[in-house]
Parts: structure tokens; sequence; C-alpha cells
């Protein structure tokens, strides 16, 4: 089954799920980051030690990591990467599908596509590199380095 799929001119790279259980995990500690400070404050202000202002700070640490821990997550479960190709510019953009990164464009001047390897060797794995004189686009997505050259062939061709 192809990681990627091109429908007029939108590209969808999938990545591939992790296995359930290390979803699970990573779900898990993602919200035990953002619960554990906040119930822990709770229950040092009800058992009646009141309230520091360290709780602040390790609520706002553990709750950065927990976001980190969140776009991990999602990242694994649902994430995407669309790249749409318009007459003048091909903007990129990864989708989380509860929030998406800020979008890349360049243009169309001169531009090249081509495979790089990715990963261990022995994996065999590539990622896509769409590119023209001074801006590069990296995708994160890895595929079967074979799939991704064909893919790269195809969209110099098209």
């Amino acid at each position: 089954m192809a990681q990627y799929s091109l429908e007029k001119n939108l590209l969808t790279l999938s990545v591939r799920k992790s296995p359930f259980i290390i979803r699970l995990i990573l779900w898990t500690l993602a919200f035990s980051f953002f619960i554990f400070p906040i119930s822990s404050m709770i229950a040092s202000i009800a058992s009646g030690n009141g309230f520091h202002f360290g709780f602040l700070i390790g609520i706002g640490i553990f709750s950065l990591i927990g976001f980190f821990m969140l776009r991990v997550s999602l990242w694994n479960t649902y994430g995407q990467e669309t790249i749409l190709f318009t007459n003048e510019e091909i903007i990129y953009e990864a989708d989380y599908k509860w929030f998406k990164d800020a979008k890349k464009n360049i243009t169309r001047n001169n531009i090249s596509y081509s495979a790089k390897a990715s990963g261990y060797e022995e994996d065999n794995e590539g990622i896509l590199v769409i590119q023209n004189e001074t801006q590069t686009i990296e995708c994160v997505v890895k595929m079967p380095q074979l799939e991704v050259e064909q893919l790269a062939v195809f969209l110099r061709d098209r």
C-alpha cells in the first residue's frame, strides 16, 4: 500500500502508524504531563498545605513537556504532509489532525524533485526533497526508497 496519494494538484504523504502499544504509551504520557501537576496542586491545597508559587512553575514546565508529547502522539497516529502544487509555487504543510504546522512556500522556478536516504541504511527508507535554486523542502515522512524514487520521477515528468 502506497504511503502517498496524488489527487489533482494535492500530494498527501501519510505516516505509517506506530505499533498500538507505543501509541498507547505516548498518549498516556502526554495526558499524564497535563493531569498530574494540576491534580497534585489540588491535592496539596485540599490537604491544607496551601498554594505555592512553585505549583505554577511545575505546571508550566510539565505543560510544555506534555505539549511536545501530544505533538509526537498525534504525529505517530494521524501525521501527514500535504504538498499543494499551484502554477506559481509549491505549498508544504505538516498536518497533525488537531493542528497544523506553518506553511512553507517555494517558487516553481527550476524546481527539482529527488529522493534522499534517511534513517538506518538497512531500513532502505528515504524522504522526498523538493528544491529550487534558493529554497528546499525536505519531507519528514519516511517511505521505502524505491517508492520515493518513483514518486520523484513521476513529479519530475508531470
